[in-house]
């Protein structure tokens, strides 16, 4: 039979489960850190082949991108300078009904005609400026695989 003084851990366990946890946490929460960035790389691309994809039906419906002027806001409201579309989709083009940020909160840069297509679409990365390296480097839309 237990007395009461038998009740519990001792301090001996706890700091063995302590010193388990602290290995766990050193070993894993690196590998969990360095995904973050990798991930809103990717989110951003993702975001861009979206803008893509709405412009394209855009395009079908109006004949033509939106200028640089309307930016991407025409895929979420009627432009109501430069060309006005005669067939905007009620509702508009992306599924949220506005156009999101970049992950890092920055806006996407939108230019048409693009030096490289019909449009440009750029974000600018994690420090939000043109160039950089490593995860502050440009996500631009003629470069996307």
């Amino acid at each position: 039979m237990k007395s009461k003084r038998d009740k519990g851990f001792t301090l001996i366990e706890l700091m063995v489960v302590i010193v388990i946890l602290g290995v766990l946490a050193a070993i894993i929460a690196p590998k969990i850190i360095g995904r973050t960035d990798e991930a809103k790389v990717t989110e951003a691309k993702v975001q861009i082949k979206n803008f893509e994809t709405a412009l394209k039906l855009y395009k079908l419906d109006n004949g033509v991108y939106p200028s640089t002027e309307q930016g991407l806001d025409a895929l979420v409201e009627k432009p109501a300078t430069g060309i006005i579309p005669r067939n905007w989709k009620e509702g508009g083009y992306l599924e949220k009904k506005k156009v999101p940020s970049d992950p890092w909160g920055n806006p996407y840069t939108y230019v048409s005609p693009g030096l490289h297509g019909d449009y440009d679409i750029i974000s600018y990365g994690a420090d939000g400026a043109r160039g950089g390296e490593g995860f502050s480097s440009d996500i631009e839309s003629w470069s996307i695989e």
